[in-house]
């Protein structure tokens, strides 16, 4: 399974849409770009591979694995980037501004049920970031 990561950075935050096999998933907000400065910036656009994760915080979630330079790199809840994020992508239903989302934790839910239901078939997850146009409706 690949999902892409398309984003557009603005100064106060960085917002995403999330596909597979070209079907929308849901947006993601995200830190502005800080040169992958740990817990300031969002993470270094590449490829990457997600597992499965559990902490007491967040539950089950996703960890995005073998970020250069950073650690705990997780897709979990939040609908506001610069309050709620430390380097990890927030899924949101809606994007409301630069770095800003709604109902994230229905976004998150539903992204968690598809990747979770791939890992569980021992299908390995990749997500790739890359940059592109995307406005505030998508």
């Amino acid at each position: 399974m690949i999902l892409f990561l398309t984003r557009t950075y603005f100064p106060d935050g960085t917002n995403g849409k999330l596909e597979y096999e070209g079907k929308f998933i849901c947006h993601t907000i995200e830190l502005p770009w800080k040169q992958n400065e740990t817990k300031v910036s969002c993470i270094p656009e590449g490829e990457y591979f997600i597992s499965k994760r559990h902490s007491k915080k967040f539950q089950w979630h996703l960890e995005v694995l073998d970020v250069k330079n950073r650690s705990l790199i997780l897709f979990h809840p939040a609908n506001n980037a610069l309050q709620e994020l430390k380097g990890c992508i927030a899924p949101v239903t809606k994007l409301s501004g630069p770095g800003l989302g709604l109902m994230s934790r229905k976004a998150f839910s539903q992204l968690k049920n598809l990747v979770y239901a791939r890992l569980d078939q021992k299908e390995s997850v990749q997500l790739i970031v890359q940059s592109g146009f995307l406005t505030l409706e998508g």
